[in-house]
């Protein structure tokens, strides 16, 4: 039997679109290399704090990050959904001077860290909020291949200290992104039995309590750590990526053909440099 060539290939259902072409495996080369690691990385820390233990967190994590040599560090938070009026009956304190990310600037990092509270174990509002405005990085998978980490807050213990993280991944997949999580990287300090301490394999976190309570001392190592092991591990991946094909559409989504012919018929597949269109794709498909 003849083999069928992957290039020429198409299944009944799922089509590619006909302008993105397969392309073949690329291995790196030591100009590759040697390009990738004159740069130093770019590590955006990104978060959301209503009562300033995520941003606590936040700033031991920059601390971790900074001290790796050939990394740049920067903190983000995402945009408040919630008025001043109601901040203030929920006795909010005032946000941090720490500049608003859009999701479009997401795309300038090669590495991020998300933290966010917990509400009833999952991210906040708030910060879903933001993730759902990223559907644009999403259509051209500009984030795909690049490094992330979570850290969160929560008011208890079994408040959703590894569901929240757990839960949080979906959004890292679907964006094609490499979640790195601490693991047991932080040694002995991951098996304290004496103290109360937030955190677990899946990265740093801290217990808000009533509100009163702040991040331990363990907890803020665990933080840092976090920062150091991540700006790490993103300087090697930089180092040994390869930079995109100049003139290739960096889409790589799978229609189903009633779909792709919806999107074509509205404008919103055609060659690469006529995308315009919102990336609503799924409620194109069948």
């Amino acid at each position: 039997m003849a083999m069928t060539s992957p290039h020429s290939y198409k299944c009944p259902k799922f089509l590619l679109p006909p302008h993105i072409a397969i392309p073949a495996p690329l291995l790196p080369t030591d100009s590759n290399l040697q390009n990738s690691a004159s740069m130093a990385a770019k590590i955006y820390i990104v978060y959301y704090s209503m009562y300033g233990h995520v941003a606590k967190l936040a700033e031991e994590i920059e601390k971790g990050a900074a001290s790796v040599e050939g990394v740049e560090v920067k903190l983000w938070q995402v945009p408040e959904t919630l008025s001043d009026d109601v901040l203030t009956k929920m006795g909010a304190p005032s946000k941090k001077d720490v500049p608003i990310i859009t999701p479009t600037e997401l795309a300038e990092a090669d590495g991020v860290i998300f933290g966010f509270p917990t509400r009833f174990g999952m991210m906040a509002a708030q910060f879903k909020a933001f993730m759902d405005a990223t559907g644009g990085l999403w259509r051209t998978q500009q984030l795909a291949g690049k490094p992330a980490g979570i850290f969160y807050s929560t008011g208890s213990q079994g408040g959703g200290q590894e569901t929240t993280p757990l839960t949080a991944i979906t959004q890292l997949v679907h964006h094609g992104m490499i979640f790195v999580p601490v693991g047991y990287t932080f040694g002995a300090g991951m098996f304290e039995m004496e103290q109360v301490k937030g955190g677990s394999p899946y990265g740093s976190g801290t217990f808000a309590g009533d509100g009163s309570r702040v991040a331990t001392e363990l907890e803020l190592q665990q933080a840092f750590h976090q920062g150091k092991y991540f700006a790490g591990i993103a300087k090697k991946l930089k180092g040994s990526a390869l930079p995109p094909e100049k003139g290739k559409d960096k889409r790589s989504h799978y229609f189903c053909e009633k779909g792709r012919k919806q999107m074509e018929m509205e404008g919103s597949v055609g060659a690469p440099d006529t995308v315009s269109k919102p990336p609503y794709m799924h409620s194109h498909c069948c």
